[in-house]
């Protein structure tokens, strides 16, 4: 049990990390490749794999409570930020406008992220058992793959319409939410084998067939 729950802490741990800082570094926008994405595209997709090890191993609910542990995470990182950003600076602290420029922009990228993030991980949560179900508990990469490409979407949709609209052209902000999830597809394509590690290293078996 004191491992099963080292385990999940450590799980946790990862989840609302990745989650967090997704949050921070979201506002900035970079090529890969042909894509234009915000930066962030390279960090938030680990949520979601991380959530699946979750759900397989430790099952529907336990993954749900996770999922609202980010959220009330995030919630805290907004009104930290917006403290930081109020909050008089010292006298020999030349950089204050940098640094409001920088935090400054975090609510609504927050705000973009929160909602996206409680739809589309709830989505991925419940999609995964869904298949589960189907599946009768074999082929992870399916439940994987297929609550993962959905719930990328849903959450790209979400985050880029709120976090950018009327800050860029419409065609920008078209070719945002396509390139994003483009990219996200990939990871999503490219962490299977990963998910797949983490429920072995996590509970011992390749698959939990035990549908929850």
């Amino acid at each position: 049990m004191e491992k099963t729950s080292e385990k999940l802490i450590l799980l946790t741990g990862i989840f609302v990390s990745t989650l967090t800082i997704s949050n921070v570094i979201a506002g900035k926008l970079v090529n890969i490749g042909p894509f234009l994405v915000p930066i962030a595209v390279l960090c938030y997709p680990i949520t979601f794999a991380v959530t699946d090890i979750i759900s397989e191993v430790y099952g529907k609910r336990t993954a749900q409570k996770v999922v609202w542990t980010g959220f009330f995470a995030s919630l805290i990182l907004v009104v930290y930020s917006q403290i930081a950003v109020i909050y008089p600076p010292a006298s020999i602290f030349g950089n204050n406008e940098a640094f409001a420029k920088v935090f400054g922009s975090t609510p609504r990228i927050v705000f973009a992220s929160i909602l996206a993030y409680i739809i589309s991980q709830s989505h991925d949560v419940w999609a995964f058992h869904f298949w589960k179900r189907v599946t009768k508990g074999s082929h992870l990469w399916i439940r994987n793959n297929l609550s993962t490409m959905v719930s990328q979407f849903i959450d790209t949709l979400v985050f880029i319409t709120i976090a950018f609209l009327g800050t860029v052209p419409i065609t920008v902000l078209v070719k945002m939410i396509f390139s994003q999830y483009a990219v996200k597809l990939i990871i999503a394509l490219i962490d299977t084998p990963f998910v797949y590690l983490g429920v072995k290293l996590v509970s011992g078996e390749w698959i939990i067939k035990e549908v929850r």
